[in-house]
């Protein structure tokens, strides 16, 4: 198995900590995210790993992986950036994450073992609301709809819930593809328009193939899973977290 890191953007929300640095660098207690994210990869047995780049490229240097870049990171968005990779999704099967994530290698494994028949699957985390009240006032606020069919696949994801009995878990930047799964995504975005394509996220994307029918299998992952996007969350994890970083 095969794993792609989308560290093309700058996290402009970071403010000043990503002036001279991609949104993958951010230190978090004394390590980088992308560390972070190489060593759980490679601690579940993954060896071949490659990273889409685009913001202050040069400042990302790791040994042994593959290079891909996203020459238009500053107009596009995370979907972009996969398609830089498509030469490996269409080769084999892959894992794909952000890179302003942390998680451990528990994720990784559920990952690879869960729902083997899938083309495409995701897992979510089941203990994100205690993680949401944490960060904001209202657990609702920069949530996104997620439900659950009864057979336990993906039924909804990316909207805004009104409700928490509308969010069952949330996606956690973490997806596997099938070479079958990514040629039903470029199937999905042949049908979109450049400009819908260039502005898209996965989450988008994800919606946009439940909409057509598509399945998409859900593993529910009740471990360590944090998502880095404004400062505060540094903060709030280096006073929190500080024992299982």
């Amino acid at each position: 198995m095969r794993a792609i890191l989308l560290a093309a953007g700058r996290g402009s929300r970071l403010g000043e900590l990503t002036e001279e640095e991609p949104k993958c660098r951010t230190m978090l207690l004394g390590k980088r995210l992308i560390d972070r994210q190489l060593e759980a990869l490679r601690a579940a047995g993954i060896r071949e790993i490659a990273i889409v780049r685009g913001y202050r490229a040069e400042r990302i240097q790791v040994e042994d992986v593959t290079y891909y870049t996203n020459a238009q990171w500053s107009d596009t968005n995370m979907v972009a950036s996969l398609c830089c990779a498509a030469s490996w999704l269409e080769q084999g099967p892959c894992l794909v994450s952000y890179t302003d994530i942390v998680y451990s290698q528990s994720a990784i494994e559920l990952l690879l073992r869960g729902a083997p028949d899938a083309d495409i699957a995701i897992p979510y985390s089941t203990q994100w609301r205690a993680l949401w009240e944490a960060r904001f006032d209202d657990p609702l606020t920069d949530a996104e709809t997620f439900r659950l069919t009864a057979n336990g696949d993906v039924a909804e994801i990316g909207g805004v819930p009104a409700t928490l009995e509308e969010v069952e878990g949330q996606f956690m930047g973490l997806l596997r593809l099938t070479p079958a799964g990514w040629r039903t995504i470029r199937k999905f975005l042949d049908g979109c328009s450049a400009s819908e394509q260039a502005r898209m996220d996965v989450t988008s994307l994800l919606a946009g193939l439940l909409g057509q029918g598509e399945a998409i299998a859900a593993l529910p992952y009740e471990g360590l899973w944090l998502e880095v996007d404004r400062a505060s969350d540094l903060h709030l994890y280096e006073q929190r977290y500080r024992r299982v970083l």
